[in-house]
């Protein structure tokens, strides 16, 4: 263990959602701290893609109640990978908590899993910008500004509203038709207000209207954008059930307007989802 990093065991551990108890052996014990160098980490792949068969406790599932978002497969063959998924649904469910130091061997002691693969995870969410090393402590979640969020806001309609004007011209209404069920479950999911189910299917479904525009980079880069604005401020409320259905709705709306080739409503659905969006 490393320096400073004892002294975090006796702090509160944060609770993470379906991490096990210390000691649990939930995750294979010839994976215990090992990463597989064979996964493929895509930045583009939207994290919300479950696993093809009931991952360990690092990664849970959701309440009986909250709704699967349909979605091809993202196979992980590393504990990181499955440890990376938990802690993404813990920041937005503000589980870690914004300004918060958390230790790499107290959260790996919650996972039932060695430090070294909940570090790894780490690292890549500091590339993300969600969270700070902090030198012989551990790592900081970062504490976002209204203003970050707005800015965020901004760069995305800059980006999506022309491709979507564009795509809204020339792709035929059976295929806006075909996303009808990703709206359905960002629906469903804001009916019983899980947040982090409602983050996931809500990318899924702007990541499927993006990608048919046929453009990788352009996807990759939207959905960073688009999970970067879904982390909570440090100082905002607590979501709404109302406001997550409300955020809900205006999918269902979009997929009409595309449908329709109404391009002033679609420009305007846009521009208001992004910014006053839920998720």
């Amino acid at each position: 263990m490393e320096q400073g990093e004892a002294r975090d065991a006796a702090v509160p551990r944060p609770y993470v959602p379906g991490a096990p108890a210390p000691g649990s052996r939930q995750v294979p014990e010839q994976a215990r701290g090992e990463h597989t160098h064979s996964e493929r980490e895509d930045a583009g792949a939207p994290a919300h893609s479950p696993s093809p068969s009931p991952p360990p406790s690092s990664a849970p599932s959701p309440p009986a109640s909250s709704p699967a978002c349909p979605s091809p497969p993202v196979r992980r063959h590393s504990v990181r990978g499955q440890i990376l998924d938990a802690l993404r649904t813990a920041l937005v469910s503000g589980e870690l908590a914004p300004g918060e130091v958390y230790s790499a061997p107290v959260l790996g002691e919650r996972f039932g899993v060695s430090a070294t693969p909940v570090r790894e995870a780490m690292q890549r969410l500091a590339l993300e910008g969600a969270v700070e090393v902090v030198l012989n402590r551990g790592f900081r979640v970062i504490e976002r500004s209204a203003r970050e969020l707005a800015e965020l806001a901004e760069v995305r309609a800059l980006l999506e509203v022309p491709v979507m004007l564009r795509l809204a011209r020339t792709v035929p209404a059976e295929r806006w038709a075909r996303l009808t069920p990703l709206a359905e479950a960002t629906g469903a999911a804001a009916a019983v207000g899980d947040r982090a189910a409602y983050a996931e299917c809500d990318r899924a479904f702007h990541h499927a209207l993006l990608a048919l525009s046929g453009n990788e980079q352009l996807v990759m880069v939207a959905d960073d954008l688009h999970r970067r604005s879904q982390w909570p401020l440090v100082s905002a409320p607590a979501v709404r059930r109302a406001d997550l259905v409300a955020d809900a709705a205006e999918h269902s709306a979009l997929l009409d307007a595309l449908m329709a080739r109404d391009l002033p409503v679609v420009q305007s659905l846009i521009r208001e989802h992004f910014t006053g969006s839920a998720g």
